[in-house]
This record gives structure tokens, C-alpha cells and sequence, in this order.
């Protein structure tokens, strides 16, 4: 049976090259891929309170952390899903996380996700990198619709998602399970078009 519509993205037009890096509007800030010598920073990253709380991963292992950037290389490969580290532009230490957890591009819809490392919290870093990572998704990649979605109770991932230019939705009622339980999830978007 055919499909009465073709593919927002065709297969094979993101991974026919290497995970680009983005800068920011500002140039403040580099979304380069995940390097096998960050495996520390990312272990230690899941070992932050804040981090640990909202996100249902962990890692407890360097050699855990080397596989989950070796699946983030093969993520990209088979159009998946993109992860990014946020550092400064200038060079230095990681800052955060930014990432289209997963992507469907046969009809142009992906999820968003970011954590920030607590040295760099407060500094607009989180809004910063999932604005370039919504520019280019939307506008080079070819993305219709990007979607976030975050705890009810996580008040400043709601900040950061409104900062980035993501509408509210609505609500997800007892949505995702996290460590303390069901959580009702805030559904955030940014589509092709929007300001």
C-alpha cells in the first residue's frame, strides 16, 4: 500500500553527513557532538541532585558513559535521535546538555531535552542552547514541530521552554514515571513559523 504524503525529511538527508556543531545567535555558546574524552563530565553530570531528579537515566561508570556517547554517534547514523554538549564558544568546560531525544522525520516531529551543570546555571545557558538547537532543527534541518515536555513541578524548565520561544500545550496527566512517581507533564511547542 502506498502513503498519500512524502516524508517532511527524507531518510538519509540528516545522517549523509556528520552531526554538525551550532553556534549560538550570540556566539557565546558552541552545540558541538559528544567526544569519547567527555565520558567523565557526562558521568559526573548524572550525579548532580538537580539532573538525578528530573531525568530517568543514570550513569554510574565511565565506561557507561562511553556507551552512551558511542549510541549517540549511532543515534545520529540511523536518524534517530541528536545529542549535543554546550560549551563556551571560546573553549572550556562543558556547560550543559542539549538533545532532540528522539526524532521522526517522516512527518518532521522531534522532542527536545537540555540539563545544565550546576557551575553554569542562572546564566541563560539552558534558553541559549535550545534556541540554536530549534533554529537549526526548524529551520535547516527541516523540522515541522518540536515538542518538550517537562514535570509540572520542574518550575524552571518551564521558564527555559517559554524563553526559547515554546508555547504550553497543556497538560499530560500522571504522564512519566520518575523516581518519587507519576508526575503530570507540561507539553511544550515550537513549530515552523513561530516568532
Amino acid at each position: 500500500m502506498s502513503l498519500s504524503i512524502s516524508p517532511v525529511i527524507p531518510a538519509g538527508s540528516l545522517s549523509a553527513s556528520l552531526q554538525p556543531s551550532l553556534l549560538s545567535s550570540d556566539g557565546g555558546l558552541l552545540l558541538r557532538p559528544w567526544a569519547v574524552d567527555d565520558a567523565l563530565v557526562l558521568q559526573g553530570a548524572f550525579e548532580d541532585a538537580m539532573i538525578r531528579r528530573w531525568s530517568m537515566h543514570r550513569l554510574t561508570s565511565r565506561a557507561e558513559a562511553q556507551e552512551w556517547i558511542a549510541a549517540a554517534y549511532s543515534r545520529w547514523r540511523e536518524e534517530r535521535a541528536a545529542q549535543w554538549a554546550v560549551v563556551p564558544a571560546d573553549g572550556g568546560e562543558i556547560l550543559g546538555r542539549v538533545a532532540l531525544r528522539w526524532m521522526d522525520l517522516f512527518h518532521g516531529l522531534a522532542e527536545c531535552a537540555y540539563w545544565v551543570l550546576p557551575h553554569a546555571r542562572g546564566r541563560g545557558v539552558a534558553p541559549r542552547a535550545l534556541t540554536t538547537l530549534s533554529n537549526w532543527a526548524l529551520k535547516e534541518a527541516g523540522f515541522h514541530r518540536l515538542e518538550l515536555a517537562h514535570s509540572d513541578r520542574n518550575e524552571a524548565s518551564c521558564k527555559v521552554a517559554a524563553k526559547a520561544g515554546f508555547a504550553l500545550e497543556g497538560t499530560r496527566r500522571s504522564a512519566l514515571r520518575h523516581a518519587d512517581g507519576w508526575h503530570d507533564m507540561h507539553l511544550h511547542a515550537r513549530i515552523q513559523g513561530d516568532a
